[in-house]
């Protein structure tokens, strides 16, 4: 049996596409039904949480949903703005055009979270305009899909090597309800944070890609290193999040007849990782493109 071998030193990841004409690209899109015809490919973008916490203002973000609120309401149960940090109230961010809403679970009043994420739901329909629904922890992956455009299925994440891998393991345990209108999320990406070694961010970066991930940046962009930017700036990798399919995937069809697969390896000394063809889905003597390949002997 043909076999595809990857050389593996320490730490290894392979990204690559298979051309073949036994692909099975199945384009029929499954709609989720909260059908605002946003969220048909992963979202991608920008998150203050990760890296800047609270210590945000009016001066370093526009659109947050986190730390710009007094500690406690008003005396009508209303959500007041922080009145040092932002003075001007959150009406005037608001007024920017905001167009995505992540629906924390943090503090809440134990409602429980199927009653309180479709009211948020049902709210935003009435705004005039379609916005991203993001929903949070708790596991609306089993029910959410007619209600969000995307729904946490992990706890949160942190900027190490082993907190990342325990993620991604439990992302594929709901590998099945990611669709185009609806996606899973194992939370923002770490990547150029300062935690991980630039190789691990290399196969944290292509897990989400091809699990098909929100791409949401967590790190300081104002102030991205010159190792950071090939990974989050990799445009081929990220087409292969971006392109259609209502497969969450580490091997699995795309459309044109073609197959993504990523290899990881997570072994801590030199390896040799095999595919085989007829696991992937796919006929010997087919072509295939690598993404994106990284040996490493780094510490």
């Amino acid at each position: 049996m043909e076999r595809c071998y990857a050389p593996c030193l320490f730490l290894l990841a392979v990204l690559f596409i298979v051309s073949s004409s036994a692909a099975d690209s199945n384009g029929s899109d499954r709609r989720n039904l909260l059908s605002n015809g946003l969220g048909l490919t992963p979202p991608m973008g920008w998150n203050s949480w990760n890296h800047f916490h609270c210590q945000i203002n009016e001066k370093i973000i526009r659109e947050t949903d986190d730390c710009w609120g007094e500690s406690s309401r008003d005396s009508q149960g209303n959500l007041v703005a922080n009145k040092t940090t932002f003075p001007s109230g959150i009406k005037a961010l608001a007024d920017y055009g905001i167009d995505y809403l992540k629906y924390d679970n943090c503090f809440n009043d134990d409602t429980r979270p199927t009653i309180r994420y479709r009211a948020m739901s049902d709210a935003l329909k009435k705004a005039g305009r379609p916005i991203f629904f993001s929903m949070g922890d708790m596991r609306p992956a089993l029910w959410g899909s007619n209600i969000g455009n995307s729904w946490r299925i992990t706890d949160d994440i942190s900027d190490s090597w082993a907190r990342m891998l325990t993620i991604a393991d439990m992302n594929e345990v709901y590998a099945d309800h990611a669709k185009p209108g609806g996606w899973n999320d194992p939370d923002m990406l770490e990547v150029g944070n300062g935690g991980m070694k630039y190789n691990e961010y290399v196969v944290h970066f292509s897990i989400w890609a091809i699990s098909k991930a929100p791409l949401l940046l967590g790190c300081d962009v104002g102030n991205l290193t010159a190792e950071t930017m090939p990974i989050i700036g990799n445009e081929e990798v990220i087409a292969v999040n971006q392109a259609i399919s209502d497969q969450q995937i580490w091997a699995g069809p795309l459309s044109g007849n073609r197959i993504v697969v990523l290899l990881e390896s997570r072994k801590t000394f030199s390896s040799m990782m095999t595919a085989h063809w007829d696991d992937i889905g796919i006929k010997s003597n087919n072509t295939f493109i690598v993404l994106l390949r990284q040996n490493f002997k780094g510490n």
